[in-house]
């Protein structure tokens, strides 16, 4: 039993988890009753349920950023695609069917991802100067869609999506369930996952075992763009409007903090699926926390960024044997 609880600690994902229970437990002193769960008209309501709807955007993110950093890349336009794609889905719905909006919404975000990954992988241009363009493009492709103006959104069915409930829960957490299970199965049971760890740890080695690098990258620029649009329509449907100067501002920081906290290396290789769903709950609990704490929002960034660290470099071996050292040679000199 203590040798499975060792190598529990040994886990990338001790250390967030660890983390996120604590700050659960720090709501429950805070905030009365925070793990009571209510059920109204056939709907559970309660703070859990607020923190795992509010956090599905930033997860499903996270989920495709997680592929992208896998291979050694990032996305930073991701935020931006998501407010291209809600501007669209919110547009299209005034001339068309839900599905159909939704659809195009989707094939947007493709195309978004697409663009990126040719521009990495067969022009080889550096992620974060790909990803930067279209970054700083997509916000003006946004506002070019809109007008420059909030486009409301009035339809009841696109609103079931980000705001309707199924057997009791926001319909938005099967959505973010069927985003991770499809990703787990790539990653399981299909070569995906395989040779993007292989591309990940060392790409010129992955081509001489057959791999092709430019496919696999093109492919995972591909699911972040698709992700990012399935974000885009969680959010404008949620908030029943599109604003393309900040639908989905700064999220692509939180998504990579997320990867990052869940135990996925930016150097790419091996890459964590149940760490990153652990990461963003963990930043959306903090955010939670924050704001419920009443601190000021002059310096919620400072303590968010100062609690992220914290946990980044509990995670980190160096770390804990450079805290741990001092104690062990004192132990030593006192024997």
């Amino acid at each position: 039993m203590r040798q499975a609880f060792n190598s529990f600690m040994q886990a990338k994902i001790f250390w967030p988890l660890m983390a996120l229970v604590l700050l659960l437990l720090i709501n429950v002193m805070i905030i009365p009753g925070f793990f009571h769960i209510t059920v109204k008209n056939g709907h559970l309501f309660g703070s859990l349920i607020d923190i795992l709807n509010r956090v599905i955007p930033l997860l499903v993110i996270a989920i495709g950023m997680t592929l992208v950093i896998a291979k050694e890349g990032i996305d930073i336009s991701v935020g931006s695609v998501l407010a291209i794609t809600a501007a669209a889905a919110a547009s299209l719905l005034h001339t068309t069917s839900v599905p159909i909006a939704i659809l195009l919404a989707l094939v947007i975000g493709l195309i978004c991802g697409l663009w990126n990954g040719i521009l990495i992988a067969y022009f080889e241009i550096q992620p974060m100067i790909a990803t930067l363009i279209l970054m700083t493009v997509g916000r003006g492709i946004a506002q070019l869609i809109t007008g420059g103006q909030i486009l409301t959104i009035n339809n009841e069915a696109y609103g079931y999506v980000g705001k309707g409930f199924l057997l009791g829960l926001p319909f938005a957490i099967y959505i973010g369930a069927a985003v991770f299970c499809i990703t787990l199965f790539l990653k399981k049971k299909t070569a995906l996952g395989l040779f993007l760890e292989a591309i990940g740890s060392n790409m010129a080695s992955s081509k001489f075992a057959g791999v092709q690098p430019k496919k696999i990258i093109l492919l995972v620029y591909m699911i972040s763009g698709i992700c990012a649009a399935i974000a885009g329509i969680l959010v404008s449907s949620n908030v029943s409007s599109a604003d393309a100067n900040n639908a989905g501002l700064w999220i692509e920081l939180d998504a990579i903090l997320a990867v990052v906290i869940g135990g996925t290396s930016m150097r790419g290789g091996r890459f964590y699926l149940v760490g990153t769903i652990i990461g963003a709950l963990f930043i959306q609990t903090l955010s939670t926390t924050i704001y419920s704490t009443g601190i000021s929002p002059e310096i919620t960034m400072v303590i968010k960024a100062i609690v992220v660290i914290s946990v980044c470099l509990m995670q980190s071996e160096e770390f804990r044997k450079l805290v741990t050292q001092p104690t062990l040679k004192k132990k030593v000199s006192e024997a």
